[in-house]
């Protein structure tokens, strides 16, 4: 079994203070510092966010990532000997660094919301499924259904992140926006389970997010109608 250091949302004060929290590294601490506001507001909605940080080498893995467990959400931190943490922001400017782990954390948070909400992998009150799919492997129409599945999660994750951006963030909305965008046009393959620009492409101004009380209700519209575009 793999150890990890387990934090609670209480360690976002020490964090984004610079006081290091055992056992973190200046990159975790630093990648914590920048989605700090993010974490702060999930404590604030009674999120049940744990902050893992995966002590081990991990190369190859995501560098930030949503799981689930006992009805509670873990947001993974696995950096060690992982070049993919720096290849993520790698075109980027460093003094941008900061704006874009903040979107990434929002999208990470987005997910926590929909399974903390029960609304996992379901569908908005008035959507149904539409036609029928058929395989002669009943294992490839499950995965092309799980593929489905992720690709609609995914979607629904990057609205939340450009609407955080467009809340807090506005005069920088553009730039988050063609970093993502061009992140999903460049790392996933066509009907991909990142394949999101069926809503990143209804989301090319910020003013398109309907006001709402918070960023989950505000993409509610935009994500709606991403669904009837994705195939």
């Amino acid at each position: 079994m793999l150890k990890c250091f387990v934090f609670s949302m209480l360690v976002l004060a020490g964090a984004a203070a610079g006081a290091a929290p055992s056992g973190l590294t200046e990159q975790e601490r630093g990648w914590l510092r920048a989605g700090a506001a993010v974490l702060e507001y999930a404590r604030q909605i009674k999120l049940p966010v744990d902050i893992i940080v995966q002590p081990q080498p991990a190369p190859g893995a995501v560098p930030l990532a949503m799981g689930f467990d006992g009805g509670r959400c873990k947001l993974v931190l696995s950096m060690r000997e992982n070049p993919q943490t720096e290849l993520v922001l790698a075109a980027l400017p460093r003094a941008d660094h900061a704006l874009m782990i903040e979107a990434m954390t929002a999208h990470e948070i987005g997910h926590c919301w929909r399974y903390a909400h029960g609304e996992w992998h379901a569908l908005p009150a008035g959507f149904v499924e539409t036609g029928e799919e058929f395989a002669g492997n009943p294992e490839l129409l499950r995965d092309a259904k799980g593929l489905r599945d992720t690709r609609r999660e995914e979607g629904f994750a990057d609205l939340v992140a450009l609407a955080w951006i467009q809340l807090r963030h506005p005069n920088r909305y553009v730039q988050v926006y063609d970093w993502l965008a061009g992140v999903r046009r460049e790392g996933s393959l066509s009907g991909g389970s990142h394949d999101t620009l069926a809503w990143l492409n209804l989301a090319r101004d910020g003013a398109a997010f309907t006001p709402a009380a918070t960023p989950f209700d505000q993409v509610g519209a935009l994500w709606g109608c991403g669904l009837t575009d994705d195939k």
